[in-house]
């Protein structure tokens, strides 16, 4: 088998399993066992954290945003494991740094279309932000920590979680940008290597806009609630 052959191959395979892992949504899991309800009928209508927090209680909310981060970093390193298998059985060496590297972002975006269009809930699920920031997490650590401190500011100013989500989502290409610029060269990426994080960066965070544009809409409204502890 020629090395691109068996680069193709080995994407594909991490891809599709990280589609088929970010299709396990924990919100509607979750809500199932604890209400027997669909929590796509409850609340603001979204299978994620903050409407399980809304419509259901801390603890699920909590399982669920385990859940969602936990099947992000199952699918990297699944990712990383079948590039290495396929490799060594295939060419009889290992990837370079740089395709696991590639790897890890294709599994990762992979598990967030999974997340948002799972084939097992016929392709209506979240809105990605908890499995985007895993996959951030676990492909640029910088990334995260910026996106981190953005979120947290965000919240701590307007206590809206899709205000800061959408923000976040706008700043990730940017950050990433700047990131790979600085610490990439650094470490012999190449131009290519680059262009492929900063465009998938512009894809997942405009994947996380388009499906909060019902949330944009109500914040354009002042329509949008916070997030605010009950009053004693």
């Amino acid at each position: 088998m020629s090395p691109n052959t068996t680069l193709c191959i080995s994407l594909v395979f991490s891809m599709i399993a990280g589609y088929l892992l970010g299709s396990v949504n924990w919100a509607i899991i979750l809500t199932r066992v604890y209400q027997r309800k669909d929590i796509r009928d409850e609340g603001s209508g979204n299978a994620g954290m903050t409407n399980v927090l809304r419509s259901v209680g801390k603890l699920p909310a909590v399982l669920t945003f385990t859940g969602d981060f936990l099947k992000c970093v199952a699918a990297i390193l699944l990712s990383q494991l079948i590039l290495h298998g396929i490799y060594l059985a295939a060419l009889d060496v290992s990837p370079t740094g740089e395709i696991l590297r590639v790897a890890r972002y294709l599994a990762g975006v992979a598990c967030v279309l999974g997340h948002l269009f799972p084939v097992y809930y016929g392709f209506r699920g979240g809105k990605g932000i908890v499995t985007a920031a895993a996959m951030i997490a676990l492909t640029d650590w910088r990334v995260f920590l910026l996106i981190i401190a953005t979120f947290g500011l965000m919240f701590l100013w307007k206590k809206i979680i899709s205000l800061a989500s959408v923000v976040c989502a706008a700043a990730y290409p940017v950050y990433t940008f700047i990131s790979v610029l600085i610490f990439g060269f650094m470490g012999n990426f190449s131009t290519v290597y680059l262009a492929f994080a900063v465009v998938q960066s512009f894809f997942i965070g405009g994947l996380v806009i388009y499906k909060h544009k019902s949330n944009i809409g109500r914040l354009i409204r002042g329509e949008e609630k916070p997030i605010v502890g009950k009053k004693r």
